[in-house]
This record gives structure tokens, C-alpha cells and sequence, in this order.
């Protein structure tokens, strides 16, 4: 996101702005994220996350520093994992574990959602064009404010979906195909950071090879479109 960060500094007002929805997105987005996690499992029969003291909206246990970065500079990141024992889910390890990471990227949905509503009923003007911020004054600050928590948790929610070990994607990916085939999906796991960090480098370095930056942004389209 640190594109137009240049087009900011030229309107301070937008650049406070931009920095609030960061920090809404961080305090927000991230930390609900995790809350919905540890609380799913506490509804499922797994205490773990709650006694740990992650069953709170408190964002100062679910931050990750690295995972703040990415999202200040790249739109998405990630939150500490919440701990989760799958066999003391009461549905089963499979099954449960499934819904418990489900949990979060829909909380960044909802929350998206939410942002979404005044900029959808026309109550203030969607001002999402980064290459006009400089101009932008009134309503629309307002309004870049709120696109940009809509932008923020999307990005979230669409990232935390990749079907790649730690992501939730993953989790549910393995919880709702056949146990055979969830088995060897497991298998591959351990590999499963490499493959994230250097898909994330490779198209950062070559970005025409930014497959992973493909999927995400044209999803988010998709998810943007309607929700605005």
C-alpha cells in the first residue's frame, strides 16, 4: 500500500485518514479476526486459546509484528495463530477444525460489511480512487476512510483463505475433503511457508510472474464490487 503514500503526504487530512484505517484494520480486523477463532473453539468444546488469554478483543495478545508490517505495506497480513487443540473439538478434529478457521477471515467479512453500509446507502461519497487523494476534502475523506477498512479487511479475509499451510485456507481446505486426501494435503504442510513466502517474493521481485497477487487482487474486485 505504499504506492500513493506520495499523493497522502500531499493531504494530510486523507493521510490521517489512511493511518486510522490502518490502525482500525490492525485493532480491528486482525485482533477480531483472532478473537473469532479462539471464540469458535470455546463454542466447539476446546478451551485452549481461552486459557491462554486469547478469547478477548484485546489487541495487544493477537498482534504479530511481522504480520502488521505486511499489512501497512501490502494491504494483507496476519495475527498470531490461535492455539487450537482439533481433538478436543466435539464435532471432531476434522470437521471442527474447519469451522474454527472459517471463524476469522468471515469475522473480516463482516467487518468489511459493516465499514461497507454508509458507502453503499449513498450516506457518504465512495472515494477509492488512491490517484485523486491529493484533491480529496470533506465527505470524501470520510469516504476513503471507510473503503479503505472495506479494502483492508477484504484483503484480509481473502488472504487468510489461500489453501496453504498456516493459513486458515488450508485448515479448511483439510477439513472438508476426504480424509484421504485431507491425509496427504497434511503431508505437505511443513512446506507450506516456503511455497507462501516465495510466491509473496517472486511477485514483489518479477511482477509478471505475481501469480499469488493475481488471485488476490481479482477476488478482491469481486468481493468489492459487491459489497460497494
Amino acid at each position: 500500500m505504499i504506492w500513493f503514500l506520495g499523493d497522502l503526504l500531499n493531504n494530510p487530512p486523507a493521510l490521517i485518514a489512511y493511518l486510522l484505517a490502518v490502525g482500525v484494520a490492525i485493532l480491528g480486523g486482525i485482533a477480531f479476526h483472532e478473537f473469532c477463532h479462539a471464540w469458535a473453539a470455546s463454542e466447539l468444546g476446546d478451551d485452549t486459546a481461552a486459557r491462554q488469554g486469547r478469547l478477548t478483543l484485546n489487541p495487544v495478545v493477537h498482534i504479530d509484528p511481522m504480520g502488521v508490517a505486511a499489512l501497512v505495506l501490502l494491504g494483507f497480513g496476519w495475527g498470531r495463530p490461535t492455539p487450537v487443540n482439533p481433538y478436543a473439538l466435539r464435532i471432531g478434529p476434522q470437521r471442527g477444525n474447519a469451522l474454527v478457521a472459517i471463524a476469522g477471515p468471515a469475522s473480516n467479512f463482516f467487518f468489511a460489511f459493516l465499514a461497507a453500509i454508509p458507502l453503499r446507502m449513498g450516506w457518504v461519497p465512495t472515494f477509492g480512487d488512491v490517484t485523486l487523494i491529493e484533491h480529496a476534502s470533506g465527505m470524501e475523506i470520510v469516504g476513503f476512510f471507510l473503503f479503505m477498512i472495506v479494502l483492508f479487511n477484504v484483503l484480509l479475509g481473502i488472504f487468510n483463505l489461500i489453501p496453504l499451510h498456516p493459513l486458515d485456507g488450508f485448515k479448511v481446505v483439510t477439513g472438508v475433503a476426504p480424509r484421504e486426501i485431507a491425509q496427504q494435503l497434511e503431508r505437505l504442510a511443513p512446506y507450506g511457508p516456503g511455497i507462501l513466502i516465495t510466491l509473496l517474493v517472486v511477485g514483489f521481485l518479477v511482477p509478471d510472474l505475481a501469480v499469488l497477487h493475481w488471485i488476490i487482487w481479482g477476488v478482491m474486485d469481486v468481493v468489492m464490487d459487491l459489497l460497494l
